[in-house]
């Protein structure tokens, strides 16, 4: 089921989320199914389950829409239940990141090369996995999501100052989207 993105404004976004509970299968995997219906409507490279209203720790990944620009990508798609970052690289890359939940605001965040990462997949199996490059990034942008932090909290403080109007609007519900989306 497709279910409406909430943007920034919206206090699910900024609260830590719980883990998933693993023995109800059938509840995650209903989300799961939403969050992939909800991503593909809206065109994005990742969805994490806050962003559409529940504060759970599960978060899918469709690399697909970046495959044009990094072909490595092309079929990466991952469900990550309950996941934990490892390890870090010391090496750090700069990339413009953009967020369903705040749209029309695009800022460069500095995040960690290369992380390794242990999760629970769709089938319930736990896994260990390392990623790099815009993998990375995209993994760790939604991972973010899960603790409540959102990308342009990590931006340079000045460059925050100058998305500041237009965080306003879109928390004040003044922002169209071309997918369903909501503030709470």
């Amino acid at each position: 089921m497709i279910r409406p993105i909430y943007l920034y404004g919206s206090g699910v976004l900024r609260e830590k989320a719980e883990p998933a509970a693993l023995e109800k299968k059938e509840e995650i995997r209903q989300l799961v199914t939403d969050l992939w219906d909800t991503l593909a409507a809206s065109e994005g490279c990742g969805l994490a389950a806050p962003q559409i209203g529940v504060s759970q720790r599960v978060v899918v990944v469709d690399g697909d829409v970046m495959a044009d620009i990094y072909d490595y990508l092309k079929g990466f798609k991952r469900t990550f239940i309950n996941p934990v970052i490892l390890e870090e690289s010391d090496e750090k890359t700069t990339y413009n990141e953009g967020c369903l939940s705040i749209p029309g605001v695009y800022c460069d965040v500095v995040r960690p090369k290369k992380i390794k990462v242990e999760y629970y997949d769709g089938n319930f199996e736990k896994k260990v996995e390392e990623f790099d490059n815009f993998a990375a990034r995209m993994v760790q942008h939604e991972f973010s999501h899960l603790d409540g932090v959102l990308f342009t909290d990590l931006v340079a403080p000045i460059r925050k100052k100058l998305v500041v109007k237009k965080l306003q609007r879109i928390s004040s519900g003044k922002v169209p989207t071309r997918y369903n989306s909501k503030i709470r």
